[in-house]
């Protein structure tokens, strides 16, 4: 009966302690996503569009192209912002300029939520010398109260250790200073310093050496976008009518991007029975 009960307990503290941290093993892969739990998960197929295919950002695609390059021949490089217009190709670049790059160069992925663990995953990172690491945050952005942009500008720039050398970090963001206008003019009317309140905020984005922005496109570069994709795909299709079609689509949507030209590719791919 005893042995019984004490088995039972032993159970119950055998759930109840935290799982075994797995080890990190960055041989597995090329890309990897980040968990907060301490560990890097592979990833064996990342979902990306061939370097060529990413049309209207030819002076963006090199300046990244290169400073990726840089960093992976272990020269000196910059952490990048890539900021501006939605669906013009921001976090499309960064997969494709990692594959292009290739060699020991790793792209691992910390999601938004779980940028406070950036110190810890920097630490992990730090010590395995062999490798290179582009550290991608998509979407990244601050509201309200959130202070966790703290622990970004510390891992990016600041402390004792400062950033490992093996380590980039890339950021994605539709905002230039990573902060909504409304955020940073509510700092203005309540700090009793109002230039120093901003600079608080604004300073984050100073941590990037490169800023590249990404602005709308034109209606001829959304056509070279969407021509790109076809001749890639091999349609057989007429190009004045291919032409009216991707007009019309773009027109629905009330907007002209690269995501906007892969959404009327996808529907037209359905239309004439292909799979891409």
């Amino acid at each position: 009966m005893i042995a019984k009960l004490m088995k039972r307990m032993a159970d119950a503290l055998d759930r109840m302690a935290p799982a075994p941290v797995k080890d990190n093993d960055f041989t597995d892969s090329d890309a990897f996503v980040w968990q907060a739990e301490g560990y890097v998960q592979p990833v064996t197929k990342v979902n990306r569009v061939e370097l060529e295919l990413l049309k209207a950002i030819d002076r963006t695609r090199d300046i990244l192209l290169e400073n990726t390059s840089h960093f992976a021949k272990g020269f000196s490089a910059n952490n990048v912002l890539l900021w501006g217009a939605r669906g013009m190709g921001k976090s499309s670049l960064i997969k494709a300029v990692h594959a292009k790059t290739g060699g020991n160069l790793k792209l691992v992925e910390i999601h938004r939520e779980d940028i406070e663990t950036l110190p810890q995953l920097m630490r992990i990172l730090r010590q395995s010398e062999q490798f290179r690491f582009i550290v991608f945050c998509d979407d990244l952005s601050f509201d309200g109260d959130d202070t966790s942009y703290k622990s970004l500008k510390a891992a990016l720039d600041g402390g004792i250790e400062g950033r490992p050398e093996n380590v980039l970090f890339y950021a994605t963001s539709n905002r230039r200073h990573l902060i909504p206008r409304n955020m940073m003019e509510n700092e203005r009317s309540t700090a009793i310093n109002p230039s120093e309140a901003i600079q608080e905020k604004v300073s984050l984005s100073d941590r990037f050496g490169l800023w590249l922005g990404f602005h709308q496109c034109s209606q001829d570069e959304y056509l070279q976008m969407v021509e790109g994709y076809i001749d890639y795909y091999k349609f057989d299709i007429d190009s004045s009518q291919l032409r009216a079609k991707a007009i019309e689509w773009a027109a629905t949507r009330g907007s002209r991007s690269g995501r906007v030209a892969w959404q009327f590719v996808v529907d037209l791919a359905g239309q004439l029975g292909r799979k891409l």
